[in-house]
């Protein structure tokens, strides 16, 4: 970020938050308006002549709405960042708008501090968004990360099938994890019956195919 004022272009059909917002930008150092737009493709069209720093997009916008035109102006102008500023919270509006190219996704209800934050970080090449909008993020995130494999076994059970795919014996596998040789033979018979498997032959298939026969030292790592 330079010395020179930020330039901003607010693009909002509600008259009055507009207005708000203007006001708002005005008070803060090194910050300027540059224009504003009622509809999407005004906003398209004052983004290439006006080449703002900052485009702050309503999504709910007439003619063309504020996800397409996000996607228009950052194809056009890479270098223009566009942060949302809406009243939309589901999980389509954020993820629609971040795969436009949106830097940042803000609630209509955030403080005056938390816009100005917001501004400053997007130009200075962050991505920010609101608490809210972070915390449904991250539980999208953590919804979709990848299940270990065979989640029907015990962590015991992984460590000893990972041994068999390795292809450790049964002593072998009764010295590296300091158990009986009862252990292991249970610990074996109660994998073949959830995996539904005849024999190790068959175990050892299913465990490479799912890419598991590393050192159980390594925590069941798939390569």
């Amino acid at each position: 970020m330079t010395d020179n004022p930020l330039r901003i272009l607010i693009a909002d059909d509600h008259g009055e938050f507009c207005d708000g917002l203007k006001a708002l930008l005005g008070t803060a150092p090194n910050m300027t308006t540059v224009g504003s737009a009622a509809t999407g493709s005004i906003a398209i069209r004052l983004a290439n002549q006006l080449q703002p720093d900052i485009v702050l997009m309503d999504l709910n916008m007439p003619e063309v709405n504020g996800i397409e035109a996000t996607k228009r102006i950052v194809a056009a102008n890479p270098h223009i960042r566009i942060i949302v500023l809406t009243m939309f919270n589901d999980d389509d509006s954020v993820f629609a708008a971040i795969r436009s190219g949106a830097r940042g996704y803000l609630l209509k209800g955030a403080g005056r501090e938390e816009i100005l934050r917001a501004v400053r970080a997007v130009a200075s090449g962050e991505a920010i968004f609101g608490p809210s909008i972070a915390q449904r993020i991250a539980a999208y995130f953590s919804a979709i990360a990848p299940q270990e494999p065979f989640p029907q076994l015990s962590e015991r059970e992984r460590e000893v099938l990972a041994l068999i795919a390795a292809g450790n014996s049964n002593t072998d596998i009764t010295r590296r994890l300091y158990l009986s040789p009862k252990t292991v033979r249970n610990h074996i018979s109660s994998i073949f019956s959830k995996l539904h498997v005849a024999d190790r032959a068959q175990a050892i298939v299913l465990a490479r195919d799912a890419g598991v026969g590393r050192d159980p030292a390594q925590r069941w790592q798939q390569p």
